[in-house]
């Protein structure tokens, strides 16, 4: 496995794109109703909808790789708040505080993967790096 190290910036590259453009996706989702077949109805300025903007940005520009500390350090925030608000709540009966349980495991991945991204930067193929 000690050659795949040598493509570890390439990898990390490649997921913090991903990662960005399929946050970006929950984001339209909430905004255009894309690429959702069914339109979701979203209130305008609700916190639903302020979540949306800051998923659709935040997920762009971590995609691009433009102020990427700053966008996935939102981001790993909005996640945390979309867990502890709107899946974990404040009911504790039933192990409903598991993620598995409550349907909030992938805010909790996106929200700890966006910590470590905040935390080691854009990596090479960022605008950030130009």
């Amino acid at each position: 496995m000690g050659s795949l190290q040598k493509f570890e910036g390439l990898f990390y590259s490649v997921m913090r794109i991903v990662l960005g453009a399929l946050y970006a996706m929950h984001g339209s989702q909430k905004l255009f109703d894309f690429p959702l077949a069914a339109p979701m109805k979203i209130p305008l300025y609700s916190q639903i909808w302020i979540g949306g903007v800051l998923e659709l940005v935040c997920g762009i520009l971590i995609a691009i790789g433009l102020f990427t500390r700053y966008a996935a350090f939102i981001a790993s925030g909005t996640m945390a708040v979309a867990y502890f608000q709107f899946h974990k709540g404040y009911e504790l009966a039933d192990k409903h505080f598991l993620p598995l349980v409550n349907g909030g495991e992938m805010a909790v991945i996106y929200c700890f993967i966006f910590l470590y991204i905040a935390a080691r930067g854009p990596g090479r193929a960022a605008i950030d790096r130009a």
